[in-house]
C-alpha cells in the first residue's frame, strides 16, 4: 500500500474519527473514501438503470412469484 501525505482539517478528520467509530486517522480516512464510493457509485447505477427504455413486451412479461417457492 502507497503512503500518502495529505493536509487534512484537524476537525473535519475529529468529527469524522468520533462518528464513525474509527480507532486511527487511517480508518477513518480510509473509511469515509470507502463510504463516498459506494454512495457515488449507487447513484451511477441507478441513473444507468432509471435511464434503460424497456419495449411493450419486457413491461409485459410475466412475474415470477418468489413467496411461493419451497
Amino acid at each position: 500500500m502507497a503512503i500518502t501525505s495529505i493536509d487534512i482539517d484537524p476537525a473535519l478528520l475529529k468529527e469524522t474519527k468520533q462518528l464513525l467509530g474509527a480507532a486511527s486517522n487511517r480508518e477513518a480516512v480510509e473509511r469515509a473514501l470507502r463510504y463516498t464510493l459506494s454512495k457515488e457509485r449507487q447513484i451511477l447505477a441507478f441513473e444507468r438503470i432509471s435511464g434503460r427504455e424497456f419495449s411493450d413486451a419486457q413491461l409485459q412479461a410475466g412475474k415470477v412469484d418468489y413467496s411461493q417457492s419451497a
